[in-house]
């Protein structure tokens, strides 16, 4: 783990934009965080508003941790249709249901060896966060219609846009499962948490942009750049993201 004034990077191997920029306080404690947590197998929730990065943040302590040559695999909770998430997380036999003719492996059995990012978990129906209690709890599962009990090297981490400690308390989250998830976790600091940071980010993204459409980037000049720094950016990162790429 390499932590530098303005920026975190993953190693080498890994894609651009899996880099991690920030200079703001809150983001150099983001850049602790993944450092330390990467030397570890411990079981991570990242809670943060979408657009904050939640994915960026598994995937950097996946890639720097001893499983970087294991599977990361990426599971969208709030994604998938319900009665298709139990099939797609923990597999079925052949035969399970109506249409499954031959067996599947599931996300979680896929990355095996390696790291599943749970990203929304609180989207996950009740009925499905008891099996997954199970899993994070003794790292084992069942496929759909099977009986053979499988085990699992697998980190497990988790994301979750809401404040999962309330939705136990309301009765909308397994409080048993939130304690399972919630070993430690990283708090993602919103754009209004760190606005000495939107230039940083802007300019990054319109250089990325500039990069892909093959143009010479613009310069941000000093007015443009106060008017970004008052901006409200409700969608994060990803805001600046589109709204760079756009004014590249």
């Amino acid at each position: 783990h390499s932590q530098k004034q303005e920026s975190t990077s993953v190693p080498d191997n890994a894609s651009l934009d899996s880099e991690i920029i920030g200079k703001a306080p809150a983001m150099q404690e983001v850049f602790r965080a993944i450092g330390r947590l990467s030397r570890s197998h411990v079981t991570v929730l990242i809670n943060g508003q979408s657009g904050t990065g939640k994915e960026l943040v598994a995937r950097a302590i996946h890639e720097l941790s001893h499983r970087v040559a294991g599977p990361l695999v990426t599971v969208n909770c709030g994604g998938l249709p319900e009665q298709l998430v139990e099939s797609e997380l923990f597999g079925h036999e052949a035969g399970a249901f109506t249409g499954a003719q031959k067996r599947r492996i599931g996300k979680l059995e896929y990355a095996n060896g390696g790291t599943i990012f749970l990203d929304e978990v609180e989207s996950m129906p009740p009925h499905l966060q008891v099996r997954l209690l199970r899993v994070v709890q003794e790292r084992c599962l069942e496929r759909l219609g099977g009986n053979e009990l499988i085990h699992l090297d697998v980190r497990v981490i988790a994301a979750s846009k809401l404040n999962l400690r309330q939705a136990a308390d309301a009765g909308d989250f397994r409080e048993d499962l939130y304690y399972r998830l919630n070993v430690t976790n990283i708090e993602l600091p919103s754009m209004a948490q760190r606005k000495e940071d939107v230039g940083l980010l802007f300019r990054h993204f319109a250089e990325l942009a500039a990069q892909k459409y093959n143009l010479p980037c613009p310069t941000l000049h000093t007015l443009q750049l106060q008017a970004l720094q008052t901006r409200e950016w409700h969608g994060n990162v990803r805001e600046i993201n589109n709204e760079a790429e756009r004014w590249a």
